[in-house]
């Protein structure tokens, strides 16, 4: 297996038995958060491990552009002088690259700014609508809108526009909104809360607590004294305006997205052992462990410490012939990013998984359904495609094949996952997004597909998790 750098391919084969430790690289959506808050925060704050993938590369260069001082005294440590949310208008457009983070959080932070902005993106990001954030930035009293087709981008804020704040009930469950809207609302007057009825990721919410910014989290519950029957109705998180962010120091754990490859890899592969250390284990971003759990997987994972208000740990798994899931409802915002890689281990699984209320996954970096769909089918796989996801009939041996991956990382990674169980070659095509999340993946394939030991003794099988009969 090797990686062309001239032409931009991954290439892979079948692995051998999996039998190692791994780590995985800084997690991507904390990296832009805590440039965001160290940035508008009101001194100087040391963010270590950050990740220097482009998408997060694109949010450290906005602020530069709007006047934060950061520099990189060694690889994966920035320094950055926040200025307590008072930026300077930026000489020309800021270019968001392919990172729909930088420029959907952005948006909320600009929107309070006295000066006119516009951001950018490459060709993908300009594909990918802004409606969702502007609705509730327009009712926060910002003026901003999108030039391209279809809310896309560019996105123009105006910037001098008193905001108030909201109560605001997300009409589809996003963590980038919920961002977008809580950034807002820390310029707004008044109070700014955030209703979801499916619980999203909550890093803005942790990050917010850790640099001191006071903020109230509610969840209700419908039957909240019966374990068995209580279901969650809704979360609501409140800030009030005019807060500033304490300048504080951040480390940033690993990235379970960029693990739920390795963690695919080794679960369909029976008698597979592998150690992940030092992820992060939030549970608002673990049900890629319990969708490997349901079909089969043991799993075992270990909190060893509370980093910065993220819990952080090891994940040991143990791999076995997998076995059909369903994947829908409020379990989908915690699997979102994963979805292409858990649709590879449907597709080595017995029997026919269903994915359903995926709808979002038609507006990422690409059309990730029709993406996968038409991935896995050329793979040999039995694929039904939905308006909101697709049913995968797996078990039937996987073969090699030459596969596009339209620009989008996750794409690319998910089908290099899968050649490591198919006859012959796969070739994933143009994959130079890989380094928006995951500079090094070539290295970290070839280390997987070659298996090894892994170092020291082996842990303990006891206190695996196994799915419930």
């Amino acid at each position: 297996m090797m990686a062309s750098k001239e032409k931009h391919t991954l290439k892979s084969r079948k692995a051998a038995r999996i039998e190692t430790e791994i780590t995985v690289p800084p997690d991507k959506s904390i990296s832009h958060r805590a440039v965001l808050l160290a940035s508008l925060s009101n001194g100087a704050c040391t963010i270590t491990n950050f990740l220097e993938g482009e998408d997060c590369q694109s949010t450290a260069k906005a602020m530069r552009q709007l006047g934060i001082f950061i520099e990189s005294p060694e690889p994966g440590t920035l320094v950055v002088v926040g200025n307590s949310g008072r930026f300077t208008k930026a000489f020309g457009d800021i270019d968001c690259g392919n990172s729909g983070t930088t420029m959907r959080l952005m948006a909320g932070i600009l929107s309070a700014q006295g000066f006119r902005s516009r951001m950018i993106g490459d060709d993908s990001l300009s594909k990918r609508p802004m409606q969702r954030v502007i609705d509730p930035l327009r009712e926060m009293g910002a003026e901003l809108s999108a030039e391209g087709t279809k809310s896309c981008p560019p996105l123009c804020i105006e910037g001098d526009r008193e905001l108030h704040g909201i109560t605001y009930r997300l009409p589809v469950a996003s963590a980038q909104v919920k961002s977008a809207v809580l950034l807002a609302g820390l310029f707004a007057k008044g109070t700014t809360t955030v209703i979801e009825n499916v619980r999203s990721r909550d890093h803005t919410e942790r990050m917010f607590e850790f640099f001191l910014i006071k903020t109230k989290r509610e969840e209700i519950w419908e039957n909240p004294n019966s374990p068995k029957n209580r279901r969650l109705l809704e979360v609501r998180t409140t800030i009030e305006g005019g807060q500033i962010p304490e300048s504080r120091d951040f480390a940033v754990p690993g990235d379970i997205s960029s693990a739920a490859f390795w963690l695919v890899a080794s679960a369909a592969q029976p008698g597979s052992r592998l150690l992940v250390k030092d992820v992060g284990l939030n549970p608002t971003r673990t049900g890629i462990i319990d969708v490997l759990i349901r079909m089969g997987a043991r799993i075992r994972e270990v909190i060893e410490t509370s980093l910065h208000g993220e819990p952080i740990g090891n994940i040991d798994i143990k791999g076995t012939t997998l076995q059909a899931t369903t994947i829908c409802g409020a379990e989908i915002p915690n699997v979102i990013d994963e979805i292409p890689v858990i649709a590879v281990a449907a597709a080595l699984a017995n029997g026919t998984t269903i994915i359903r209320d995926a709808a979002e996954l038609r507006v990422k970096e690409t059309d990730r359904i029709a993406a996968v769909a038409s991935n896995l089918r050329a793979m040999g796989v039995t694929v039904e495609e939905f308006p909101d996801g697709m049913a995968i009939t797996g078990g039937s041996p996987l073969k090699g094949a030459k596969l596009p991956c339209h620009g989008d990382h996750r794409i690319a990674m998910a089908f290099a996952v899968a050649g490591l169980f198919a006859e012959g070659e796969t070739i994933i095509e143009d994959t130079a997004c890989v380094n928006t999340s995951y500079p090094g993946f070539a290295e970290a394939l070839r280390h997987i597909q070659k298996g090894g030991h892994i170092k020291g003794s082996t842990p303990v099988l006891s206190g695996f998790k196994t799915p419930t009969p």
